[in-house]
């Protein structure tokens, strides 16, 4: 079956543009206008991924990306006119995994959505689970368990962790989480890695400010411990 894709938009130029594109490499896409109706489609639907306006009739595009991340770990792109950095970085905070600015090229659209689509796709099944703490990250099911919870991660923050995780104690520049999140070699600001790893400490931080696993190296970037070299590692 196509994968579903949930386009919301209300200039009709523009969403049956975006449609046509998606249509031709077999996605089936669904439109809404404003953002009530698209959070209807979204529980109707459940959508492989949401290409998001931010200026919307009813509800805007931030309040639905934040209802969407409440429930849901579906990727998001948002798709705007707002080109300052300051807007790239809330969304990216309140849940974006990727920012298209308009006016922009229907071809890197159809790209990114196919880059966050392998991002967002579990790994293979041979791949173990790594344990550390009360932490729990499955690649395989692509979950992330603390104290035996379901902590809901976005695509970007769980190829983020997982990197992080999978090498205890060693530093990753900005440069290489970069390259991680975007394999695609799509543009990006240079605060992505700081925005998902302030929203990573918040879900696994016991004290988000005084952070026990993801580490901050100043100047160079971000290691993760064990709880037994905490100590030895600030």
């Amino acid at each position: 079956m196509p994968k579903p894709i949930l386009v919301v938009e209300d200039d009709p130029n523009i969403a049956a543009l975006v449609e046509k594109y998606l249509t031709r490499e077999s996605f089936a896409v669904t439109l809404a206008a404003d953002g009530e109706t698209a959070l209807a489609e979204a529980r109707r639907i459940r959508p492989a991924l949401v290409i998001l306006d931010l200026m919307l009739p009813r509800v805007d595009g931030w309040e639905v990306c934040r209802r969407l991340r409440a429930v849901s770990d579906v990727p998001i792109l948002m798709l705007t006119a707002r080109a300052e950095e300051v807007d790239r970085i809330v969304g990216l905070t309140i849940g974006a995994d990727d920012y298209v600015v308009k006016p922009f090229s229907p071809a890197e659209l159809v790209a990114r959505v196919k880059a966050i689509l392998r991002r967002a796709s579990p790994v293979v099944a041979t791949e173990r689970a790594i344990v550390i703490g009360d932490l729990t990250l499955m690649p395989e099911q692509h979950r992330l368990l603390r104290d035996s919870g379901d902590v809901t991660l976005t695509p970007s923050e769980f190829r983020l962790l997982a990197t992080l995780m999978g090498a205890p104690g060693r530093v990753f520049t900005r440069d290489e989480l970069l390259e991680r999140l975007h394999t695609d070699g799509s543009v990006v600001i240079d605060r992505v890695v700081d925005v998902h790893v302030g929203r990573l400490r918040q879900k696994i931080e016991t004290d988000p400010a005084h952070p026990d696993y993801l580490l901050t190296v100043r100047g160079t970037g971000y290691r993760f411990v064990t709880p037994e070299n905490v100590g030895n590692a600030r």
